[in-house]
């Protein structure tokens, strides 16, 4: 099979949901929003042409810190010396149906459900903790994605250009005064436009550029301000044992465009800036009649405001039916 076909029909357009694996419970409010930068980057994030129905895990682990003397808003609280660390695994599900929205067109639709284990220490808290507490863990379900509008157009076999909205729902635990949550609490849209080039020697440049818009978390009375991310990967893919690997670089810049506001927001706009960078391979292969892909890369993150600043880890593992 072609090399660009095989990766266009395989590929998944999950990876917006694998952005909500990481609910760190730490702030834009908690230092982090729902997007997890650097989650969509590659063709293994596209939509599928055809009519197909796609299985993807997503596992990720992510380590982070705020400078010792930094003041962070945390679920109603305010906490200095943070440190986070969040394991997650995520089932993505996603079905292009046999609808005809013409030539070159192509529409999907899709939902990821997450676990997710966070952990949170503060040397500090300055305000309002319920206990004296300054570490705690919490594992369970996250904030589920639903992503009901994605489209697609094939410009030719090397060129696509793709739409998507993503919703995220408060569905993941949370509590006032508890520093490790693993839903935010608040509901997140986020609509992405990207850009994917496959070329016939196995060159891939792809690019996404999204916007997040948040709602208010009413249990603190705070409202995160717009977040916008573009994320891209650069690679070289080639044959390797009766499949396609590949190898380059993946980076993000992430940046929050509008104030923190509300009156829980104590510390102002509390504007969030991030740069982020690392190498990722990948692996195709058909077994058995379906089509396999996998990713694993690593992100170390650089001139970071107001987040969380550390490394993540993702690997995406996808079936197509």
């Amino acid at each position: 099979m072609n090399f660009n076909i095989k990766l266009a029909l395989a590929a998944i357009a999950g990876s917006l949901a694998f952005s909500l694996l990481v609910s760190d419970g730490v702030a834009e409010e908690g230092g982090s929003g729902h997007y997890l930068p650097g989650a969509m980057s590659s063709f293994i994030d596209g939509i599928p042409p055809e009519e197909t129905f796609i299985v993807r895990l997503n596992v990720l682990n992510y380590k982070g810190s705020f400078d010792a003397n930094k003041a962070v808003p945390i679920a109603g609280s305010v906490a200095i010396g943070v440190e986070a660390e969040s394991s997650a695994l995520g089932l993505s599900l996603l079905w292009r149906p046999p609808i005809d929205l013409g030539e070159n067109w192509s529409y999907a639709m899709a939902v990821t459900i997450p676990v997710v284990e966070t952990t949170v220490t503060a040397t500090g808290i300055t305000k309002g903790l319920r206990s004296a507490s300054r570490s705690s863990t919490t594992t369970g379900l996250g904030d589920i994605i639903l992503m009901p509008l994605m489209l697609n157009y094939n410009v030719n076999s090397e060129l696509n250009l793709n739409f998507r909205i993503a919703a995220y729902a408060p569905t993941g635990s949370y509590e006032v005064g508890r520093l490790a949550n693993t839903g935010k609490n608040f509901w997140t849209i986020e609509p992405t436009a990207a850009l994917m080039y496959l070329g016939k020697n196995g060159f891939e440049a792809s690019v996404f550029a999204g916007i997040d818009f948040n709602s208010e978390n009413t249990a603190t009375n705070y409202k995160s301000g717009t977040q916008a991310h573009i994320d891209g990967t650069i690679a070289q893919h080639f044959p390797l044992m009766g499949g396609l690997a590949g190898i380059g670089v993946s980076g993000y810049y992430y940046q929050q465009i509008t104030d923190d506001s509300g009156s829980g927001a104590t510390l102002g706009a509390f504007r969030a800036r991030s740069i982020g960078f690392g190498p990722a391979i990948s692996f195709t292969k058909k077994v058995d009649g379906i089509d396999f892909l996998s990713e694993l890369k690593w992100l170390h993150e650089t001139s970071t405001e107001n987040r969380l600043e550390g490394d993540t880890v993702f690997f995406k593992a996808v079936m197509k039916f």
